[in-house]
Order: structure tokens, then sequence, then C-alpha cells
């Protein structure tokens, strides 16, 4: 897993990019066929703002890994196994407006600033990225992990802070205004998975041991663990509300979790399938929840997006359209019924969930 993830030394900048365009997609579909009247077409009814219902976005010359939203719903962000962060515009005509160069390895995750004028990028080179957004400049460089750098979160209030995973089996906490990390917390396996908790106090670390740690920064330590998951956990999202916690795994499960600080002992809400890992690939396949909370959306080893009803876990779609492993898939902040995916296949693809 460790070469596949391991992507020339460039300086950090932003440089103009033209998208690789194909055949432009409709708002029409053949709905019946008949071999006397001919296919019968009727106009799809749309449910958001894009250009087209599908938009396929090429430009990477290795596997996405990771693919994000910037708060404002607009501005689209990918890293990839190409070393490369791409900017894309969300409305219009899509554009492939810049292209980050820095990382001297695979860009594994990204998350954007509170005010999105900034973006921060996880690496195998082991370091974090901090990215003007505009101008593409780097702004700082995070050292300190001494293996590749798995995850990254950014806290939702207060101060703005980082938080890191490494397969050097490290967790660390930092100021983005500081080249150095504000602390480490040390455990016993590489960690593939992080995300902030309530306030900040509260952490979530996962990797390949299986069990989801719960954190208190206060006290310095592991508080309680989330059991149940039996193969590696890839990827932790915590919901708008604070109040729950979603996990991927190469058990081939997503999982949803009680992380309220009063919750039942057995914290597991629901389990849901349909999102199978793959036993050759071993990437880091991601779930998230809707803005609202009452969809998850995963990436698939089986090509697929998949989304899910959090509370019945009735699988709403599943939905074909790349043609290698989904690594990450996200909601829209702005149009919820918005989704984005990234792939193997080495293009993300933009649409719309259709109405009702």
């Amino acid at each position: 897993m460790s070469d596949k993830r391991k992507g020339v030394s460039e300086v950090g900048q932003l440089t103009p990019a033209k998208r690789q365009r194909g055949t432009a997609p409709t708002s029409v579909a053949v709905v019946n066929t008949s071999v006397a009247q001919g296919p019968l077409i009727q106009a799809v009814q749309r449910s958001s703002n894009l250009q087209a219902p599908i938009i396929q976005l090429s430009g990477h010359t290795g596997e996405v890994y990771a693919c994000r939203f910037d708060n404002t719903g607009e501005i689209i962000a990918s890293g990839s196994q190409d070393r490369t962060i791409l900017l894309w515009n969300t409305y219009g005509a899509n554009e492939n407006f810049g292209v980050i160069k820095g990382h001297k390895g695979a860009v594994l995750d990204l998350a954007f600033s509170r005010d999105s004028r900034g973006l921060y990028s996880a690496s195998s080179d082991t370091t974090l990225g901090v990215w003007d957004v505009d101008s593409g400049v780097r702004i700082r460089k995070h050292v300190g992990h001494e293996d590749i750098v798995n995850s990254i979160d950014r806290v939702r209030r207060g101060p703005e802070l980082l938080l890191s995973g490494s397969d050097d089996g490290s967790i660390a906490l930092w100021d983005p205004r500081t080249k150095h990390a504000v602390e480490y917390m040390e455990t016993d396996f590489p960690v593939l998975a992080v995300a902030f908790g309530e306030g900040g106090n509260q952490i979530f670390s996962a990797g390949i041991d299986e069990d989801i740690k719960v954190w208190d920064l206060r006290q310095r330590g592991v508080v309680y663990k989330l059991q149940g998951h039996t193969d590696a956990v890839t990827s932790l999202n915590v919901s708008e509300d604070m109040q729950y916690l979603v996990s991927h795994s190469m058990d081939n499960t997503v999982r949803n979790w009680d992380i309220r600080p009063f919750a039942p002992e057995s914290r597991l809400i629901k389990l849901y399938g349909g999102a199978p890992a793959s036993d050759v690939e071993k990437n880091l396949l991601r779930a998230s929840f809707s803005p609202d909370g009452s969809q998850i959306i995963a990436g698939s080893a089986d090509r697929t997006v998949v989304i899910w009803d959090t509370l019945t876990g009735k699988i709403l779609y599943k939905l074909p359209g790349h043609t290698g492993s989904v690594n990450d898939s996200r909601f829209s902040p702005l149009e919820p019924n918005v989704i984005l995916s990234g792939s193997t296949d080495r293009t993300l693809m933009l649409g719309e969930l259709g109405k009702g």
C-alpha cells in the first residue's frame, strides 16, 4: 500500500490548465426503446444548477485519492497520485482553473479552511501543505511525521487547528500559522483516518488495528473505543451536528456511531452494506454524511458510488460511471443533491441526484 501511495519535486505554484473535454452530456434520456418506433426520448427534470446532469472532470495523470467541495460549494479540489492538486469550478463550464504543485509524493487527503481561502493537504511525502487557493502559493509546509500522512481534518469551531494521522503511528495537532506540530499522540499501529469532534477537544482516530479510538485532548488520552469493525478502518467523518460518526472499513462495511456524551453503552447505530473494499488495491475508501445527516455517501471498489438512507440503512442510489475503484465521494454543501466522486480511473464525476 505504501508504494502505491508514493507519488518529482516541484516548487509550490498554481498554473492554468485546460480541462480535457469529451462529448458534452445532454439533458435527455432514453426511457423506452421500440424497434418500430425507435427510442422514445424525454427531457430529464433537472434538480441542480450544474451545467449538465453528469459531468466528467479529467486532468489528473494518476489515481484520484481525495476530492472536496469548498465551503461555498462553488470550488472543487482534487488530490492525486500524480502529486498535484487540481482546482475546478463547480458551475458554468467546470474549468480546471489551477494546478497546485509542490508535494513530492501522492496527495492523499484534503480539507478547505473555514473561509475557503486556504487549502490543507496530506501527502505520502510525510508532510502537510497549507496553500493559498487564489494564488496556489504554499503558505506553510508542516513537517514532523516520519512516514506517509494518510488523513487530515480541520476543526469546525474555535481557533483554526488541523489534525493528521500517519503510517508512523502518530496523530498530530497543528496550528496552520506555525511550522511544527502543537502536540503528538502516539499509537501502536499506522493511523489511516482522523476526525475532530465537538469543540476540538475530542478527536477520533482509526487504522489497521480495527478499533476507533476516541481521545480527549484535555486528558491527553483515549477515553473509550468504538469496536466492531473486523479489518482496517479507512475513513472517519463526523456529522454537522457533531453527534454521529461514520466509518468505512476494509471489512466491506460502513458504520454509523453515536458519539454524544451520554449515549448508550452500545454506540453502534447502523451497519451499511453494498460498498465493498478491494482485497487487491487496499485503497483508503471514504464515507461521509450529507449536510443534514439524512444520507451517507461512500466510494466502493466495485466502481460505484453508494448512498444510503442514514436512518433505515436502505440503499437509495448505487451509481455507476467510473471505470476504477471510487476512493472518495462527497455531497455539496450548497446543493445537497449534487455529489462529487474521485476514482482510481484518474477522473472525477460531478453530478446531480434525481428528484423524489
